[in-house]
C-alpha cells in the first residue's frame, strides 16, 4: 500500500548530520565539533569542505566517526579559512552499505561563478528520474548520491549568480530536505517547502552557524 502523504516513507530512514560556519577563524574546526555532536545522526562516513582566499577550497572525506577523523592536527591543517560546512552520512540512497568515499558529502561543483559545495539531508523522492533526464542531456555523475542532482541542475541553470542557480535547482527537487551550501563569500542554507527536515541558525563568535539540531550549536558556545 502506497504511503498516505509523499513524506510519509520517509521518516526516520534518513538522518544525516549537516553542519556549517562563517565569519570565525578556522571555521573547519567548530564544524567539526559540530559534526562531533550530530554523530548520531551519521556513523557511516564524514566529510569538511573550507574556504580561504590563500587556498581556496579544500575537503577531507573519511568513513568512520568524527573523533577518529577530524581530530587530527595534520587533517584540519589542511581545512583552513573563515567559512566551512560538513556533512555526516547515514545512507539510504546510494549503495547502501557499500558506500565509495564519491559518495560522501559534501559534494563540489564549479561554475562560471565560482565553486561552491552543499551537503544536504533528506531524500530526493524523484532523483532517479532526474538522473536519468541529467544523464541524457550529457552529465557525467560521480557518485550513486541522489544529492548528486542538485549539483549538476545547479550547473545547467541559466541563471547569473550561484544563489540564483541553487534557487533555480531545488524548483526540479521533490521530497523532505535540508541544506548547507557555501560559495566563496556566503554560507547558505535551505528547507523544503513543508520544512520537514531540521535546519537551525546561530551565532558563534562574531560568526553564524546552520546546523541540524540545536545541540550541535551547544557545543560550540
Amino acid at each position: 500500500m502506497p504511503p498516505a502523504h509523499p513524506f510519509d516513507d520517509d521518516k526516520l530512514k534518513e538522518e544525516c548530520g549537516v553542519f556549517g560556519v562563517i565569519g570565525t577563524k578556522d571555521a573547519a574546526n567548530f564544524v567539526a565539533l559540530g559534526l562531533h555532536a550530530l554523530q548520531h545522526r551519521g556513523q557511516e562516513a564524514g566529510g569538511i569542505v573550507s574556504y580561504d582566499e590563500e587556498h581556496g577550497f579544500n575537503s577531507a572525506r573519511r568513513f568512520g566517526y568524527v573523533r577518529d577523523n577530524f581530530t587530527s592536527q595534520k587533517i584540519m591543517e589542511t581545512l583552513p579559512g573563515p567559512l566551512s560546512i560538513g556533512h555526516v552520512r547515514y545512507s539510504t540512497s546510494g549503495n547502501k552499505g557499500q558506500t565509495a568515499i564519491r559518495d560522501v558529502q559534501p559534494f563540489f561543483g564549479e561554475f562560471a561563478q565560482g565553486g561552491a559545495a552543499i551537503a544536504h539531508n533528506g531524500n530526493i523522492t524523484n532523483a532517479n528520474a532526474l538522473r536519468r533526464e541529467l544523464i541524457e542531456r550529457g552529465s557525467i555523475f560521480q557518485s550513486s548520491s541522489d544529492s548528486e542532482c542538485i549539483i549538476h541542475l545547479m550547473a545547467r541553470s541559466m541563471q547569473r549568480s550561484i544563489p540564483e542557480r541553487m534557487e533555480d535547482a531545488l524548483r526540479r527537487v521533490e521530497g523532505a530536505f535540508s541544506i548547507v551550501a557555501m560559495t566563496r563569500t556566503k554560507l547558505m542554507g535551505v528547507r523544503d517547502p513543508l520544512g520537514v527536515r531540521p535546519l537551525v541558525l546561530g551565532k558563534v563568535g562574531d560568526g553564524w552557524a546552520l546546523s541540524s539540531e540545536t545541540c550541535a550549536l551547544d557545543i560550540i558556545g
